[in-house]
């Protein structure tokens, strides 16, 4: 048994059967959040179309050029605290050199491709919950898995790097959904 079934709360959040009071909406647990698009990104937002062209710049689901500055969307994951195996994935812009983002791009045309080594980017997207960061981009390391998977960001310093390493508190989860437009507290009080 993990340490958090023994929260009301987070067996609430978990039982896929439970609809919130109130509302027909129910979770089945720790859900995923996304940003649409890097933070500099001048254009409108991508939203359900495939794909965004203003001039020379362009925006995927996955990748971005805007200007002479590139962005792939990576994968953060955060542990949850007293869950077995439990975490949440946030998937935020980071921007890297040219040189990283074009031999990432090859990955994509086929296995012929070589490997792309780690790589140092910077993170333009605030994500919800680390506000407090510094105002300077955050440095992160990326990993890059293989052309199926999306690119895996560490964060070399501050606030995400511990929550990265040491995990997330149910209570920081719940504040990062509520940042991200998603309050669910109230929901979980009562059955």
């Amino acid at each position: 048994m993990a340490l958090l079934d023994l929260d009301a709360r987070w067996r609430r959040f978990n039982d896929p059967n439970r609809v919130m009071p109130g509302s027909d909406q129910g979770f089945s647990g720790v859900f995923d959040i996304g940003f649409d698009h890097p933070g500099p990104w001048p254009h409108e937002a991508r939203d359900d179309q495939p794909f965004v062209k203003q001039g020379e710049d362009q925006l995927t689901a996955d990748l971005c050029r805007a200007g002479e500055q590139r962005f792939v969307r990576v994968v953060m994951s955060f542990p949850i605290q007293g869950a077995d195996d439990e975490a949440l994935h946030v998937t935020p812009w980071v921007e890297l050199s040219p040189e990283a983002f074009y031999a990432y791009l090859d990955t994509f045309d086929g296995a012929d491709a070589p490997a792309v080594d780690d790589a140092p980017a910077t993170l333009v997207n605030q994500l919800p919950g680390f506000e407090d960061e510094t105002e300077d981009p955050l440095p992160v390391l990326l990993h890059f898995p293989g052309p199926e998977a999306r690119p895996i960001a560490l964060a070399q310093s501050g606030k995400l790097a511990e929550a990265q390493e040491n995990g997330i508190s149910f209570d920081q989860l719940l504040d990062i959904y509520a940042a991200f437009g998603q309050d669910i507290r109230p929901h979980l009080q009562h059955d």
